[in-house]
């Protein structure tokens, strides 16, 4: 644990006018996040929300015979645990795993529930966040459905370096990349190697991938594309002037 933090570094928290962040300020509280660390697990009860400054968490959902698959990767841009405003018997469905360690301001679901039931802003920034996941959920259905498994592993591995502050070197196991695509190893090794032909992957050294971003970005689908839009029009980088500025619903259903 390491002290109480300013909010810059995480778009929710950027996005509300001073006098709504001031409801969650004195309770925020700097942590890190270190790698494989799970963060919340699927059935419990959730005691914090979690506003990632940096590093990248997977949503996992296992299914009955032990095999694991990635719905939705967030950093900076999303928090973790905001949907227990809906109330205290609600449960996670998915298990969020810290896949790229970071820090994150953390606030215990009992103040932030309080913070939310005083400030529209709040309430805003929760529906903002909420849109931007499930459009990541939907369209990463789709893409498992639709798309090679080498289009998807250079789509998920995209979006760990787009919350990496342009490290091209990932720690990443085998093992990890096996249960974000819901593939065995072996298909991951297969995969590599063939990413590794076309240039995309430099090397896979033993826990890290070392990737080339240009060509990368030439191996993947274009969910890619779509979900990283998206979520910029949901949760912009920057706000001028003293409100949020999301992007609403009937606006994001015509872009």
């Amino acid at each position: 644990m390491m002290g109480v933090p300013a909010s810059a570094g995480n778009r929710l928290l950027n996005a509300l006018p001073p006098a709504d962040l001031a409801l969650l300020a004195p309770h925020l509280q700097k942590v890190s996040l270190e790698q494989n660390a799970v963060v919340i697990r699927a059935g419990d009860r959730r005691d914090h929300v979690y506003f990632p400054h940096s590093g990248a968490i997977s949503f996992m959902l296992g299914l009955p015979n032990g095999e694991t698959i990635a719905t939705a990767v967030i950093g900076r841009e999303g928090a973790i645990g905001s949907l227990s405003v809906l109330g205290p018997s609600f449960m996670s469905s998915v298990t969020a795993v810290v896949r790229v360690g970071g820090t994150a301001s953390q606030i215990s679901v009992s103040r932030f529930h309080a913070a939310y039931m005083k400030s529209g802003a709040i309430r805003h920034v929760v529906e903002a966040h909420t849109r931007s996941i499930l459009m990541q959920f939907q369209h990463v259905s789709a893409c498992n459905g639709l798309h090679s498994v080498e289009a998807r592993m250079a789509h998920w591995l995209l979006h760990l370096h787009d919350r990496t502050e342009d490290n091209n070197i990932l720690p990443l196991t085998q093992e990890t990349l096996s249960q974000l695509l819901g593939v065995r190893r072996t298909t991951v090794t297969q995969v590599i190697a063939k990413l590794r032909a076309l240039g995309a992957i430099r090397s896979a050294r033993r826990g890290l991938v070392e990737i080339d971003r240009a060509r990368l970005e030439e191996a993947t689908c274009e969910c890619y594309d779509i979900i990283r839009g998206a979520t910029d029009r949901i949760v912009p980088h920057e706000v001028v002037g003293a409100h949020p500025h999301f992007a609403s619903a009937d606006k994001l259903h015509r872009a």
